[in-house]
């Protein structure tokens, strides 16, 4: 059947529209006015065509998430899950496209770290969390001291996962995990993650609509992945809820009890930086390299006031941005930050960020901001030419990892020099 349009002859100048010519006429005619038509068969359009096969497409792919949901609520019954707790979760589930273009979405360009720095140490972070430590310290202060943490690592890390509570994520936890699992790029994962997430609901810690967080799952003021909150989280209000979301002295307790429980460390800082002397072998600036301060303060390591090193039984050399860069003498406590989440970068920020909040120095040595960094298909590229020059760096992926930075050291050793395990613009340029 042809559909039919009409064309509403309106006063001169004004436009011509296309509109079905049964709700011209429902429409006209509840308002006491006839309109003149003239009415023309229009044939599908290609926008049509593409638009049903678009609605098809869409209808399909739903079927398959609603089944996906399905088979998975079965495993979570099977493993103790209640239908009434599957019923809140799953009635209104809904796939979230954003979560996989999220997931999928690779920064083409690596961030310098000075950048990353810059964002997390801004004077605006720094001056609002003195104020929120000096202002919540009858509530922080109790909680530090029970677990061992300084007051200023639970604020730094507060201030790092949602900028002291503003902004926790806007996504459903259910939602964006459910979603991470359907599309299966980590499916094993997200179905852990997911199975743990609808266990919080059934103890009631919180309520589905509230339990949202960033796209990966991870939920409250410092944005625990559900596993971590079963495993961590602390009712420290004594309300029988564990709310990460919206009682400070549960997220200020749960954070400390996951960093305790970690491997923290009491009374032993994570860090400082350091002056390293002449002559150095920056290969040994490696996270495998570990020995007592005292034998870094042998080698000729000193602190940048000249005062003492920490004693620490455990520590390494942390090169953030190559030999020109800072160097970091790191403990223990700065490897459980890495456990809090897994990036050199953030566990620097933190560290650093607790520094200033309890009015400590900041970086002296300059970041060497002309470094040109590499992005991903360039670092491609060097790990290819790497492998086939000799230097083994392990598959080429364009990711930076431990068997990267061992084949750019010994390439930097076979030229003299400086074998800090750093790939820039000029290394890949000497390479080709």
């Amino acid at each position: 059947m042809e559909r039919m349009q009409t064309l509403l002859l309106l006063p001169a100048g004004a436009r011509y529209w296309l509109v079905p010519a049964s709700l011209l006429i429902f429409a006209m005619t509840g308002c006491g006015f006839t309109p003149t038509v003239e009415t023309q068969a229009v044939p599908p359009t290609k926008v049509d065509i593409n638009l049903t096969r678009a609605q098809s497409i869409e209808v399909e792919h739903n079927q398959k998430f609603a089944r996906w949901v399905a088979q998975f609520s079965s495993t979570a019954r099977a493993a103790g899950i209640q239908d009434e707790t599957l019923r809140i979760a799953f009635d209104n589930v809904r796939f979230v496209p954003r979560v996989i273009e999220l997931d999928r979405t690779q920064p083409e360009f690596t961030r310098p770290i000075w950048d990353y720095l810059d964002n997390a140490l801004s004077p605006q972070r720094i001056a609002r969390g003195q104020d929120k430590l000096l202002q919540l310290s009858p509530v922080v202060a109790p909680i530090a001291a029970h677990y061992g943490v300084p007051p200023e690592v639970l604020v730094a890390i507060w201030g790092m996962e949602s900028n002291y509570g503003s902004f926790v994520g806007d996504i459903p936890t259910i939602d964006a995990l459910a979603t991470l699992g359907y599309e299966g790029r980590r499916e094993e994962w997200a179905r852990s993650q997911l199975l743990a997430a609808l266990r919080i609901l059934q103890n009631r810690d919180i309520d589905r609509a509230q339990m949202i967080g960033s796209w990966a799952g991870a939920m409250g003021q410092t944005q625990f992945l559900p596993s971590n909150f079963l495993a961590y989280a602390v009712d420290a209000d004594g309300d029988g809820r564990r709310d990460i979301w919206n009682s400070l002295p549960d997220v200020m307790a749960s954070t400390a009890n996951f960093l305790a429980s970690s491997g923290w460390q009491a009374g032993q800082p994570w860090g400082i930086e350091v002056r390293l002397p002449a002559g150095f072998d920056y290969a040994r600036a490696d996270p495998d390299v570990r020995q007592p301060t005292t034998q870094w303060t042998q080698e000729g390591v000193q602190s940048m006031d000249g005062a003492p090193l920490p004693l620490l039984a455990d520590s390494s050399i942390l090169l953030a941005a190559s030999a020109r860069g800072p160097a970091f003498l790191i403990g223990p406590n700065f490897r459980t930050i890495l456990r809090y989440n897994n990036s050199s970068s953030y566990a620097l920020a933190v560290g650093l960020l607790a520094q200033r909040l309890n009015d400590g120095p900041v970086v002296q040595t300059p970041w060497p901001r002309d470094l040109q960094l590499l992005s991903r298909s360039q670092l491609l590229v060097l790990q290819t030419a790497l492998n086939q020059l000799g230097f083994d760096s392990g598959a080429p992926d364009g990711v930076m990892g431990p068997a990267t930075r061992g084949g750019v050291r010994r390439y930097q050793l076979s030229l003299g020099l400086p074998a800090d395990g750093y790939p820039t613009l000029d290394l890949l340029q000497r390479l080709q």
